[in-house]
């Protein structure tokens, strides 16, 4: 049995914590990074189109596995900030349930700095990859209505 998260809140506000210990934004990134090698990756055969995110600035690949009213994730990217950011993405909501996922005020990255460093590539993939983890909770959603 998958260990159920606890609420999204509750985990944007002790990531942010962990960033407020950090004092500047080469060791932010560094910290960063060091999430990013948390994300287990996936496969050869599961790096295809379908589940590559559009907008980034390297390649991100994200699959999402609805089970037992919550989302799942796998993820990964051949670029460490990047791998970093979808890390912080999955830690939030991985294991949610879709309706929370998509009423769920995702503001960590503002609040720990991170969209003020990012470069627009990079920004532009942070949107990117919010967008898909919530398109992919909506047709969830969808998906547990009919049933």
């Amino acid at each position: 049995m998958m260990n159920i998260p606890s609420n999204m809140k509750s985990i944007q506000d002790q990531l942010a914590a962990d960033f407020e210990y950090l004092d500047d934004w080469e060791e932010r990134y560094a910290y960063l990074m060091d999430l990013g090698k948390e994300v287990q990756g996936l496969s050869p055969e599961e790096k295809t189109s379908d589940n590559l995110i559009r907008g980034c600035q390297s390649r991100v690949w994200l699959i999402t596995r609805y089970e037992n009213n919550r989302l799942w994730m796998s993820a990964d990217s051949e670029a460490f900030i990047a791998r970093g950011i979808i890390a912080l993405l999955m830690k939030v909501f991985n294991g949610q349930t879709p309706s929370d996922i998509l009423n769920e005020n995702f503001d960590l990255p503002e609040r720990i700095g991170l969209t003020a460093h990012l470069s627009p590539g990079r920004a532009n993939g942070l949107a990117g990859m919010l967008s898909r983890i919530r398109h992919d909770a909506s047709l969830a959603l969808g998906t547990q209505n009919r049933n």
